[in-house]
């Protein structure tokens, strides 16, 4: 038989409704730390285990979050949720993961109006409909934006993204390469002006034009790397140098590269913004801009925590510098103008 409540009290030496309270992790509670401890020492000696449902219809809420990423396999999310999953824990809380593409979706509504998720954190995709995020924004769980910025909305935190471009450029530009493009992300993403506004700040700076042919806005994915990459090469005069906004997609460009016959570093310089683990294995691996994905996270739950207590939040970007990460794929601008006989 399993212990109850008043097994626990009776062990610790305390009210019922003592032990409830520090069990319950109440806000008001107001105990002696030693008769803290005797409360919690009690539980863990007589296996106590709250009664969830119960203390969810009581308290209304279930102390359970949800992340919702784009992508569940892309390894750009590790530290991301690894800061969630710590932060979460920290505070009593677990975590659910779901898919973007599930926004507007049955399973996430009911889940929010069953009272199964308190909060939600949400990075969308850009494939994500306008129209479901307006939906979720409507329901009672409180959303905060991660990486993102929603017009009218209260709640969210991104990442340095003009910063890390502008490393990402300068790292070029101190190679000796003026010839620099940028592969960037859909016009439509918050992130892609924002990486964008930090290449061209960098290239302003170093008073190198900036040539309207060589920035690319196709996405973010492998396949959308690939295809800015050809476009930039069909071009008479071509980049030596090239800032690729996402990590998948500066994968997609050595592809391409190889592809095409464009060797990477001697013809062509690739940096990319982002760091993982896949950057160390592609040939060759990857120079990459590392962002503060686990602050990120932390961060995100944290705001949310604050959203749930009924604090006022705003917007949040990571106040972190971002980290250049030398490796195989750029070099020292060879001393040559790339030009073909294209027209």
């Amino acid at each position: 038989m399993s212990a109850t409540l008043s097994d626990v009290a009776a062990r610790a030496g305390v009210s019922i409704s003592a032990a409830s309270r520090v069990l319950s992790r109440a806000p008001s509670t107001r105990v002696r730390p030693e008769t803290r401890d005797r409360i919690e020492t009690a539980a863990r000696d007589l296996g106590y285990r709250p009664n969830f449902a119960g203390r969810a219809l009581k308290l209304a809420r279930s102390d359970v979050l949800a992340m919702i990423v784009p992508d569940l396999t892309n390894p750009l999310n590790s530290e991301l949720l690894r800061g969630v999953d710590e932060a979460a824990t920290q505070n009593d809380y677990l975590m659910l993961l779901g898919r973007s593409e599930d926004v507007g979706g049955a399973m996430i509504g009911r889940l929010i109006g069953e009272g199964r998720v308190d909060g939600i954190l949400l990075q969308t995709g850009d494939d994500t409909r306008p129209e479901d995020v307006r939906e979720l924004l409507g329901q009672r769980a409180p959303v905060i934006f991660i990486n993102s910025v929603e017009a009218g909305h209260a709640g969210s935190v991104t990442l340095p993204n003009a910063a890390a471009a502008a490393v990402a450029t300068r790292h070029l530009l101190q190679l000796g390469h003026t010839k620099i493009a940028l592969v960037g992300g859909l016009p439509s993403v918050f992130t892609s002006a924002d990486r964008e506004s930090g290449y061209r700040a960098a290239m302003a700076d170093a008073e190198v034009a900036v040539r309207g042919p060589w920035l690319t806005r196709l996405g973010y994915t492998a396949e959308q790397g690939r295809r800015g990459l050809r476009r930039l090469w069909r071009l008479k005069r071509r980049p030596t140098g090239v800032v690729v906004g996402n990590l998948n997609a500066a994968i997609g460009v050595l592809a391409e590269a190889r592809a095409i016959g464009v060797a990477v570093p001697d013809e062509l310089s690739v940096v990319a913004l982002h760091d993982a683990w896949t950057a160390e294995q592609t040939a060759p691996a990857l120079t990459c801009v590392r962002m503060p994905m686990y602050d990120l996270g932390r961060t995100g739950v944290e705001l949310l925590l604050d959203k749930l207590r009924g604090t006022d939040v705003g917007n949040v970007m990571i106040n972190s510098e971002p980290e250049l990460v030398v490796r195989h794929s750029t070099a020292p601008a060879a001393d040559r103008d790339f030009v073909t006989s294209k027209e």
